[in-house]
């Protein structure tokens, strides 16, 4: 017993360092010796069948040809088959798209509809717990991507920013208010359809007033009927290509700071695109404690139904560029205004136009 222990605590090392080694590389070296034998001999078949007959060659080869693109016919169809498949398969929630729901209402009907009706089990991944990068409506505690706060009734996309920094922020594609049938504003947004900065403490004695700080901010390719910046300080602010329904830029010069937002191990970014909420919310909603974020993007944002407003931030740059604001066709009452409230150190004011325009459509 001994004596066998003792041997296979040399045999089986010599076996793992040598022998079953040495077996898979010789194994190996006769296999790639047989396909490369294989490989020649067929190489001076067709060249023997070339020189013999181009005839005869030309028909092989006509044949391989043949046979590779049936493969591929075979593969489109298949794929078109499956394409087919998928359509039809969504085809309840397309419709119901096309009547005007919003994907939440609608894929909300298709759940009520399945369990109640057919008693089908769905599948959890469709209807899981809501969620910011799919795009769910709800207030959330940036950084978390889970809602603190979300109702079948609640189509608002609010984000409260406090203590913890996040990177980068990004929301774009997104219908806003009465921009699409069946949506109106929430009757406690105070007329704006959009609201993006920190909340006055004069309201509210028990609340310190707090600022949203931002290393960069980026207004772009908006369509509101007002957009309002006021009580705001920046160090660089870049306001060109905007066309607006009358507009008043009035920001005062100063001496704000250049910023940017650091945190170490800070907050994971938040990106979301697409969506129809009655009211997009970006805010510092803790008492005394400013919202913090490095790039903030609000991009390609349709809205109709109330004022887009941004104020109490306090930023390093901000661009709002591309623009679209208005909707009574008078040049008159200013659709775009940028109040003496704002202080900058540095000014871009380039290419922004007054054109008349009327209320943005339902989508």
């Amino acid at each position: 017993m001994l004596a066998d222990t003792l041997r296979w605590l040399w045999v089986l090392p010599v076996r793992l360092a040598w022998t079953w080694p040495r077996s898979g590389l010789l194994a190996a070296l006769r296999g790639v010796r047989s396909l490369t034998l294989w490989l020649w001999a067929w190489l001076c078949a067709q060249g023997r069948l070339l020189r013999a007959s181009p005839f005869a060659f030309y028909r092989a080869m006509g044949r391989r040809r043949d046979w590779v693109v049936a493969k591929v016919e075979y593969a489109h169809t298949e794929s078109a088959k499956w394409r087919a498949c998928w359509t039809i398969t969504k085809l309840p929630f397309t419709a119901l798209r096309a009547l005007g729901f919003s994907p939440q209402m609608a894929i909300g009907v298709l759940a009520i509809g399945g369990t109640a009706g057919t008693g089908v089990i769905v599948n959890e991944t469709i209807f899981a717990e809501a969620s910011f990068s799919r795009g769910d409506p709800g207030v959330y505690a940036a950084p978390l991507d889970t809602p603190i706060f979300a109702g079948a009734e609640y189509n608002t996309l609010r984000l409260d920013l406090g203590a913890t920094s996040v990177g980068n922020i990004t929301i774009q594609n997104i219908s806003l208010g009465s921009a699409y049938t069946g949506s109106a504003l929430p009757s406690n947004a105070g007329g704006n359809v959009i609201y993006v900065g920190g909340i006055i403490g004069s309201a509210n004695p028990t609340f310190n007033q707090t600022y949203l700080e931002v290393g960069t901010l980026i207004i772009d390719r908006w369509r509101c009927e007002r957009l309002d910046i006021s009580d705001s300080e920046i160090h660089n602010l870049i306001v060109s290509g905007n066309a607006s329904d009358g507009q008043s830029i009035s920001a005062v010069a100063g001496t704000p700071r250049d910023r940017g937002i650091n945190g170490g191990n800070r907050a994971d970014d938040m990106i979301t695109s697409g969506g129809y909420y009655d009211m997009l919310k970006i805010t510092s909603a803790s008492s005394g404690v400013n919202g913090k974020v490095d790039v903030l993007t609000l991009r390609n944002i349709y809205s109709r139904g109330g004022a887009c407003t941004i104020k109490y931030i306090k930023a390093g740059t901000m661009k709002v560029t591309l623009n679209e604001i208005g909707g009574d066709e008078s040049l008159a009452t200013k659709a775009f205004t940028i109040a003496t409230s704002v202080i900058y150190k540095s000014f871009t004011n380039t290419s922004n136009v007054e054109v008349s325009m009327a209320v943005p459509a339902v989508q």
